[in-house]
């Protein structure tokens, strides 16, 4: 039998195109075939990155007694979670529930009409303590769908109309306010790990959303205790192991409490929120090692995930030569090697190399806690290292383009370059933009404007876009725009939000998180997806908050204030509670607070004397703070530049807040002060 993976777009099922498994991609073709032959469906989601997906793959998969058994039992499917996040919420929602956790490898068991009626994540080839074989697993679910039929198609059907239910909005604030977000830093603030940074016990994950309130917060309120969550998490993860001291970078996250020992695989969305973390810390105090972490992961960004179509590749692989961290690591043996006798005991003391090591093998991260002293010396030391690291076999590279991923990247980067003066950043946002306008981007034959989730090498993936795509790739172009100018980003972004209202909005107020005719029969009959809560990347609920919120202090209109406000208050109802869980929420809230701060600056984009004023709003850390930037008009529908004539012929700054405007000015110390 042959395996159906072979014409897929997604790194992740190429890599399982040579398993005897019958594989095949999600689709309505797999459950018409299980009900034609009258079996359940194996559902395998996983991702490129994800060590144990290869792990159970390398054990289990391309293990021929192992696959005999799977194709004759089940229909198989694999599902690249980054590909088809909406199948991923689903069952993730059904693994959660019937086992009390979840991760991936995950592995569903579902009828024909894919409802889930057994689930779990990795099961190793052999019985493990008290975990079942994944040969158990399979030879019991057969059995119990050839003799227990009847109990098995009760319980999915029970979980199914548990699923379904779970999909609707309770218990929403009805606005955001000042006290919910006291609140909420009241409820988090004990969770603060104070010796380490960071929030709660081993494993550590970079609180990206969390941290990027924290920063909006003390902006807004002075308050000191959220700038020191902020600012002692992102010291002690830029100094332990989890960031790489020699290319720049984060790591998926650490293991340990204190940032030492890392999961290597490196993410794009982990990224590019750092550095806009990162970026909008140093912003606010100037402190260098913000500077100077922002910068380099942005310059790892450009290196090592551009794809030759301009777009960001998704993850850098944990694995080389067969062993996690391989590529990483050093032991003393090999500093002496690269660096010589003197240099190299310096260097194992400033990057915290021991012969016992951190792994098995002795061999180190590197970590750098503190200031290394002499800067020459440490510079070319690290410069060595990375030479002679170069020569190592490098990591797989997942290189399909996400467009959600994509576009905070666009984001990052287009405020990094202009804030760090780097205009490689900025055209490297641009670049990006291109390719997912370009890709990604499709207008319909009924005026609508839609994404597609993914591409690879410039051909667009079939899956269609989720809420999270739409909401990051617009504002993306929203942050585009207001970093260069140019009306074409804004105008897209606009379109894309348009479909978000058009096609994502739920009955109750907020947003699903597919959109109404692009929903797979089996993912709507298990209740369209409607994450709140935040994982790896922001919640779409509260992504789209942010950029219709951006829409309409631009455009001045009502229809998507309000849906930014509706959709808002479905994502702040897990705020008060589970604050960790609400960053990218309570983050937004912080701008409904403060703001919007309009600002037009009104002038020629070639005139330095724009560039001033513009460099100086996009310098506040306001975080209501809202820029239009272009030339008198606004007949692109940016209402902000409408009837905003030069002043004395010189480009000039607008600035209103909550109504009320100050005086037109021409001089940049002068918008420092409207803006403080």
């Amino acid at each position: 039998m042959t395996n159906r993976l072979a014409g897929a777009t997604s790194p992740y099922l190429l890599q399982h195109a040579g398993n005897p498994v019958d594989w095949q991609e999600w689709g309505d073709a797999a459950f018409a075939e299980a009900t034609s032959r009258d079996v359940p469906v194996l559902v395998s989601v996983g991702y490129a990155a994800c060590h144990w997906c290869h792990v159970m793959a390398h054990e289990s998969f391309e293990d021929a007694a192992v696959a005999a058994f799977m194709n004759e039992h089940f229909v198989c499917v694999k599902v690249d979670r980054e590909e088809r996040p909406d199948v991923d919420a689903v069952y993730m929602a059904a693994t959660q529930a019937m086992t009390g956790a979840g991760g991936w490898p995950m592995t569903v068991f579902t009828t024909p009409a894919g409802e889930p009626f057994f689930c779990g994540t990795y099961f190793p080839p052999r019985r493990l303590h008290q975990m079942a074989s994944f040969s158990e697993v399979l030879a019991a679910v057969a059995a119990a769908w050839t003799s227990r039929r009847d109990e098995v198609l009760s319980a999915a059907g029970a979980i199914t109309q548990a699923l379904a239910s779970g999909a609707t909005a309770s218990g929403a604030p009805e606005v955001a306010h000042a006290e919910l977000l006291e609140q909420a830093l009241q409820r988090l603030a004990p969770t603060f790990d104070v010796s380490n940074g960071g929030f709660g016990g081993a494993p550590k994950f970079p609180p990206s959303t969390v941290l990027e309130w924290l920063v909006r917060h003390h902006a807004r309120t002075g308050d000191p205790t959220a700038w020191e969550m902020a600012t002692r998490t992102l010291e002690a993860m830029a100094g332990g192991g989890m960031y790489d001291q020699l290319a720049g970078g984060f790591a998926r996250y650490a293991v340990d409490e204190s940032w030492t020992v890392p999961h290597f695989e490196k993410m794009l969305y982990d990224n590019a929120l750092l550095l806009r973390v990162y970026t909008h810390a140093w912003r606010a105090a100037g402190a260098p090692l913000t500077q100077r972490v922002a910068l380099e992961t942005a310059e790892w960004m450009c290196e090592e995930l551009r794809t030759p179509e301009g777009g960001f590749a998704s993850s850098v692989d944990a694995d080389s030569d067969g062993q996690e961290g391989a590529f990483y690591v050093w032991s003393p043996d090999e500093l002496r090697e690269v660096l010589g006798e003197s240099d190299s005991a310096w260097a194992a003391s400033v990057f915290a190399v021991t012969p016992q090591g951190s792994f098995e093998n002795g061999t180190s991260v590197l970590q750098r806690r503190g200031d290394p002293g002499d800067a020459e010396r440490f510079g070319d030391v690290r410069a060595r290292l990375r030479t002679a690291r170069s020569r190592r076999n490098r990591p797989g590279l997942d290189d399909k383009v996400v467009s959600g991923w994509n576009g905070l990247a666009v984001a990052a980067l287009a405020e990094a370059g202009v804030l760090l003066d780097r205009p490689a950043f900025l055209e490297a946002a641009v670049a990006a933009a291109d390719t997912l306008v370009a890709i990604h981007v499709r207008e319909r034959d009924d005026g609508s404007t839609r994404l597609v989730r993914s591409s690879r090498r410039g051909v667009p993936g079939r899956a269609p876009g989720v809420l999270e795509d739409y909401a990051h790739v617009a504002d993306g172009l929203l942050t585009l725009s207001a970093a260069t100018g140019e009306t074409r980003w804004f105008t897209v972004a606009g379109r894309l939000l348009d479909t978000v209202l058009d096609h994502f909005t739920a009955t109750d107020g907020g947003f699903h998180d597919t959109a109404d005719d692009e929903t797979d029969l089996v993912v709507a009959r298990l209740g369209r997806p409607r994450d709140r809560a935040d994982g790896p990347t922001p919640a779409g609920q509260s992504a789209a908050a942010g950029a219709l919120l951006t829409y309409a202090a631009i455009t001045g209109s009502l229809r998507h204030r309000e849906a930014a406000e509706l959709a808002l208050r479905d994502a702040l109802t897990i705020a008060e509670r589970f604050p960790r869980a609400a960053g990218a929420a309570l983050a937004v809230a912080e701008a409904v607070v403060d703001g919007p701060r309009e600002v037009a600056i009104v002038g020629p984009l070639d005139d330095a004397r724009t560039a001033a004023l513009h460099r100086v709003a996009l310098s506040s850390s306001a975080p209501g703070l809202v820029l239009a930037l272009g030339d008198q008009g606004g007949s692109d529908g940016r209402a902000l530049l409408v009837d905003r004539p030069l002043v004395d012929g010189a480009p000039t700054a607008y600035v209103c807040r909550g109504f009320v405007c100050d005086r037109p000015t021409t001089r940049p110390e002068e918008l420092s002060r409207q803006l403080a």
